[in-house]
């Protein structure tokens, strides 16, 4: 993927203490239930549909009765007599586990021998239970429950639905993730539920993108919008990739514009909106027009001439860029990212030699030695602003970077003159610490 999800906080799950019913029981109870809820007379009452609510939940629940998260192996065999079908050895997201498949569900230990979570295979009565049951509490208010009665059941609703989108996305099928976290977000904005899981909405945007589902995407990434929620600005970035999937490059265009006047700082809004000019073959200098909107209200940041130092990086109009990095330092002759601004300019314009070199007949050996006198030059007048950068810088990352393209540079000039050699040995050194 080429994005994190936002954090997936696992709601803790109920531990239930009834014990496992036959799956004949659970369809005869939600039968019951369901037909008690059709009938003329009895379906007008509330506490009707609350039952049935109740039926679908017990349904949903019954395989996971004797599931508790947290316990050991030992502990889990004691709880739940079943031997499983089959023992193996899997990793998930990096993490080692292992699966024991049982009849109706598949339970993960992880290494420490503890059981992580569960993932039901073989639900006790077939259909979206939780959907059901939201559905039969929803119409129980309508017919007179008690809003301080049904809003907590919701909630669990809710909160089954996520847990069990987690489960889906942590076993790698984000289609199916994205269908229940699709359910916690709608029936947590269905009242009387009183708790709006905004973190749902943006789950379900983001599963459904990786899942090639970009209407629902782009619904779901507006809702999270209209909340007030942006994700510091990246749901720009990914409402544009949507659009540009569905060859919409109008919209793509107007979401980042729109995020990059509010979040100039976002690299993934900058990045993709100089790719997307580019691949256009518009003028990427439309994007410093946007800049400017920001820069009136936020005179005193030198980030922004940052972002537009890369734009005109970007384009290779280096002394524009350098311009820009320029008067970034005399907002703060302090900041680190201008700094490397200029350096990364004097890499591209070696980049650009080494290419024209590379592309010499071996017969112009001239015109080589010429071009390579002034690579010599250009590396070494990235070596004092990178120097600069590293000396200003409280980052650690930012310096790491500086302390790298320091060695390699002084590694490259080691043959112009002794001192060279020496810069070489010094940030050799540093790096390697």
């Amino acid at each position: 993927m080429k994005k994190l999800l936002f954090t997936l906080a696992l709601v803790c799950s109920l531990q239930f203490a009834y014990a496992q019913k036959s799956d004949a029981d659970m369809q005869k109870a939600v039968d019951k239930a369901l037909a008690a809820a059709q009938d003329a007379k009895k379906g007008t009452k509330a506490n009707t549909w609350m039952n049935l609510a109740k039926a679908y939940m017990a349904a949903y629940n019954n395989p996971i009765a004797n599931i508790t998260p947290g316990v050991d192996k030992s502990t889990f065999g004691m709880m739940n007599k079943e031997q499983p079908a089959s023992v193996s050895n899997v990793t998930l997201g990096g993490e080692a586990y292992e699966k024991l498949q049982l009849s109706h569900m598949d339970v993960y230990f992880n290494q420490a021998g503890m059981l992580s979570f569960a993932d039901v295979t073989k639900p006790s009565v077939p259909g979206d239970l939780l959907g059901e049951a939201a559905k039969a509490y929803v119409k129980a208010f309508e017919l007179g429950a008690k809003e301080k009665d049904v809003d907590p059941k919701l909630q669990e609703v809710v909160n089954a639905y996520y847990n069990d989108a987690f489960t889906a996305y942590t076993l790698g099928d984000m289609a199916k993730a994205s269908d229940l976290f699709k359910g916690a977000a709608d029936w947590s904005m269905t009242p009387p539920c009183s708790v709006k899981n905004d973190d749902a909405a943006y789950n379900c945007a983001f599963t459904a993108l990786a899942s090639k589902n970009y209407d629902r995407a782009i619904e779901y990434y507006n809702k999270c919008l209209a909340n007030g929620y942006t994700s510091e600005g990246n749901i720009y970035a990914a409402l544009s990739e949507c659009s540009l999937a569905k060859a919409d490059t109008l919209a793509a265009k107007d979401y980042l514009a729109t995020g990059l006047t509010s979040y100039p700082d976002n690299a993934s809004i900058l990045t993709s909106l100089i790719n997307l000019y580019l691949q256009t073959n518009e003028d990427p200098k439309k994007i410093v027009e946007l800049l400017d909107e920001a820069k009136k209200a936020m005179p005193d940041n030198p980030s922004l001439y940052y972002v537009e130092g890369n734009i005109y990086t970007g384009v290779k109009d280096f002394d524009a860029a350098i311009a820009a990095y320029n008067k970034g330092l005399e907002i703060d002759p302090k900041y680190d990212m201008a700094y490397y601004g200029i350096a990364n300019v004097a890499l591209k314009k070696g980049e650009a030699l080494v290419e024209e070199m590379n592309a010499l007949d071996v017969r112009e050996w001239k015109k080589y030695d010429e071009l390579n006198a002034q690579l010599v030059g250009v590396y070494e007048s990235a070596i004092e602003p990178f120097e600069k950068c590293y000396e200003v810088s409280s980052n650690p990352d930012v310096k790491a970077a500086a302390a790298d393209f320091l060695k390699r540079l002084n590694f490259q000039l080691r043959g112009v003159d002794p001192k060279y050699q020496a810069a070489y040995e010094k940030w050799n050194e540093i790096v390697a610490q």
